[in-house]
């Protein structure tokens, strides 16, 4: 018998987090920020004596976004929508530049170890303390979250998994479809095209016997796929600190590396089959130099039909 133990983190509210998730995607924010977040949390918690305590994996629900862009009548594209920043004393708008932001509402649910029933209420008020006003979430300021909440559940009950299927609806949870790509980029595709070709949706036309044109819009494949950012590459060895390269932490070695892109697909928590299709964790390969956020990877299941 296989016993998680959770802390779900409900309903947190954020106000202004970062959408740019990489260079050439905007929406959702990245997974490295959400299980970046968690990471934070961990290291408060075991700065405040909690010396055992591991946050193995994250997963995130989204139950409402407000992406800050506007489209006007008749524009083709969509605007990033700015903050009025203040004036300066002589009275002029500053440069600034453009930030693509998003107000939302996230659950969290973190796999824990090394903390016991009887922790819980020594931890409860350090959560609370850390969520309102240490802490933020994709770049964004935590505005209110419910009360955080400890959850025992037998992996191999899946009675016990819809009752926490349950507490996050309504929402969507993200999942990982990089199978999607794989198979894709198998039959000949690049990565780029094989995104692309999933995310794209494809107009027809028809002309029936009466001479009348009926439009059908469809895609590749059925779901709500998203590109989503899930680490980084190396594209530069690892290099020691230096004074030259003007590095915020002098102590940590340096390497510069890309974003990671792939495809995610957003789906009630209900429809999951298990608690493991929920969680990311993170992965390191040293012979690719990936830094990724990752979860297992799924048989891949395509209609050629569609």
């Amino acid at each position: 018998m296989s016993i998680k133990r959770i802390l779900l983190l409900p309903h947190i509210n954020i106000q202004n987090a970062n959408a740019l998730s990489s260079p050439y995607t905007i929406g959702f924010p990245a997974m490295t920020a959400w299980l970046g977040a968690a990471h934070a949390l961990q290291r408060k918690l075991v700065a405040a004596g909690f010396d055992d305590l591991i946050f193995k994996r994250v997963g995130v629900v989204c139950h409402h976004i407000n992406l800050q862009t506007y489209k006007g009548r008749g524009d083709y594209v969509y605007s990033i929508i700015g903050t009025g920043n203040p004036l300066d004393q002589d009275g002029n708008r500053p440069a600034f530049n453009e930030e693509a932001r998003c107000h939302l509402e996230v659950s969290l649910v973190i796999e824990t170890k090394g903390i016991d029933k009887d922790d819980e209420e020594e931890v409860m008020p350090l959560l609370l303390s850390f969520l309102h006003s240490q802490l933020k979430m994709a770049g964004g300021d935590i505005v209110s979250a419910s009360t955080p909440e400890f959850i025992k559940i037998n992996q191999d009950d899946s009675q016990e998994f819809r009752k926490l299927a349950h507490k996050l609806m309504p929402g969507f949870a993200l999942i990982e479809r990089r199978e999607l790509m794989l198979e894709a980029m198998l039959q000949g595709q690049d990565a780029l095209d094989a995104l692309l070709d999933y995310l794209s949706i494809k107009n027809h036309s028809e002309i029936d016997e009466d001479g009348n044109v009926k439009w059908t819009s469809k895609r590749k494949s059925s779901g709500w796929l998203v590109p989503i950012a899930t680490g980084f590459q190396g594209i530069s060895p690892v290099t020691e600190p230096s004074k030259t390269l003007n590095q915020r932490d002098p102590s940590t070695p340096h390497r510069f590396a890309e974003a990671v892109v792939t495809l995610g697909e957003f789906i009630m928590p209900y429809r999951l089959r298990s608690f493991d299709e929920l969680m990311w964790h993170y992965l390191y390969d040293e012979p690719n130099n990936l830094y990724l956020c990752q979860q297992p990877l799924r048989q891949v299941v395509i209609n050629s039909n569609l």
